[in-house]
């Protein structure tokens, strides 16, 4: 989706020339939103972060819940006005990305929810029976957290509306405030709602229901919407020119900011979970281990994601304990403690068991040593799930980039290089707003 760029000094982006038009990403994860501002070359022109602010809302019988809504409404525009003024009227395009299967469903004439948002890691079982139904064997909208799942259970629900309603996912969305043109999605975002991106058109079973009236028109991702809207703009002092393209997932823009473009180079990420995602020249899913490609051009992005990583370590060590019992490990020797890190009951990948208990015994009096075996199973659990990619059929993985907290680790690194016998090395760029504004760029 994004080619190679040239590098610069200590392995950066760009040069000594500086280019009068700049390219901007935002990305909105799970607890906050960040932008990127970059230049043709893709050097980092000015960049900032925010939480979400956790606006309150009475619901009818459930009490109170977070206004998702309002607050990333708010942060998005609160983004755009940390752009350093003198840098707004040089933006040529923008992009967004946001978390994969989070569901709006709105009113196609105002935008406005119809009801709340339905987050990525919501689960809607009641819909799985029907999506089972329609779908071929083993997709990966037949899990319950799927949007098409999220879609079916509203659908199905005592919903009025339905004939003025319209799915969005959150970047869809977010991007609506700023280009005005509601209906819109890319394929990567719609994916998890049935879109076929090797066909490039939603399937025959999908469009037979009732709901798919509901269904967005699908682009590229990286492709130019329109111009931003005029009152945005005046507002904040973006220029006439200034262009919204399609976006894509948080975790896809991660991978592009890792620059990888190669069949058989991976990036994993080592954030609150594990996940995998490898650059194939086969598309390969399977909605029993919780596998399933993005399209990247004419390639393939397979993957995977694990509940083990960054949320189970920190119910057992400390940011401050993870730093220093970290420097007592000599990665070199292999560590006889075998364990399986949850956070929570259940697993998705590399093997799907909902009811899986965490393993975490025994436990040695060393806490060292038991960081060591907690850090390698996590290693073998990554290395399982590149083993599974390739016996589905993806490209055999022959590098490992990492993203995400995780890789700062730099032990648990050379543990990772010795249980997957790969090269296994930081990624240059690891944030996905990187990724964001390099698909902004692209654009252009």
């Amino acid at each position: 989706m994004v080619g190679n760029l040239e590098k610069g000094k200590n392995g950066e982006l760009g040069g000594n020339n500086d280019y009068e038009r700049l390219y901007l990403g935002m990305d909105f994860g799970t607890s906050g939103a960040r932008y990127a501002l970059i230049n043709k070359l893709g050097v980092i022109k000015a960049e900032a972060k925010r939480d979400y602010p956790l606006h309150l809302v009475r619901m009818s019988k459930s009490g109170e819940a977070i206004d998702w809504v309002r607050s990333w409404k708010e942060t998005l525009f609160s983004l755009l006005d940390d752009i350093p003024v003198d840098l707004r009227p040089l933006v040529a395009s923008i992009a967004v990305d946001g978390t994969s299967a989070t569901t709006l469903i709105i009113n196609s004439s105002t935008g406005e929810p119809l009801c709340r948002p339905l987050l990525y890691n919501e689960s809607c079982p009641d819909a799985v029976p029907l999506v089972k139904s329609i779908a071929p064997p083993n997709h990966t909208v037949c899990s319950g957290s799927s949007t098409l799942c999220k879609l079916v259970s509203w659908w199905n629900s005592d919903s009025r509306n339905k004939e003025s309603a319209a799915l969005l996912h959150q970047a869809d969305w977010l991007l609506w405030l700023l280009h005005g043109k509601l209906g819109v999605s890319d394929y990567n975002n719609a994916l998890k709602v049935g879109y076929d991106p090797e066909l490039d058109a939603y399937p025959s079973w999908l469009l037979s229901q009732s709901f798919s009236s509901v269904l967005p028109s699908v682009v590229a991702p990286g492709s130019v919407i329109g111009t931003l809207k005029e009152d945005v703009r005046k507002q904040l002092g973006f220029s006439e020119d200034c262009v919204v393209c399609t976006g894509t997932t948080d975790s896809i823009a991660a991978f592009l900011a890792a620059r990888v473009t190669e069949p058989g180079k991976a990036v994993t990420s080592l954030g609150s979970t594990l996940a995998i995602k490898l650059l194939s020249k086969s598309r390969v899913e399977d909605a029993r281990f919780g596998v399933y490609s993005h399209r990247l051009d004419d390639k393939w992005l397979v993957g995977g994601a694990s509940n083990t990583g960054g949320a189970a370590l920190r119910q057992l060590f400390t940011d401050e304990q993870l730093q220093e019992l970290s420097k007592q490990i000599n990665p070199a020797v292999p560590s006889s403690l075998d364990y399986y890190p949850l956070p929570n009951v259940g697993e998705r990948f590399p093997v799907a068991d909902p009811n899986m208990m965490p393993r975490l015994h025994p436990q040695p009096d060393s806490d060292s040593e038991f960081l060591h075996g907690v850090l390698e199973s996590i290693a073998r659990i990554e290395a399982k799930g590149y083993s599974l990619l390739k016996d589905l059929g993806a490209t055999e993985v022959d590098e490992v980039f990492t993203a995400g907290g995780g890789a700062k680790n730099e032990q648990w690194t050379e543990i990772r290089a010795r249980v997957l016998d790969l090269p296994v090395s930081r990624a240059a760029q690891t944030e996905a707003a990187y990724g964001a504004a390099l698909l902004a760029l692209k654009s252009a």
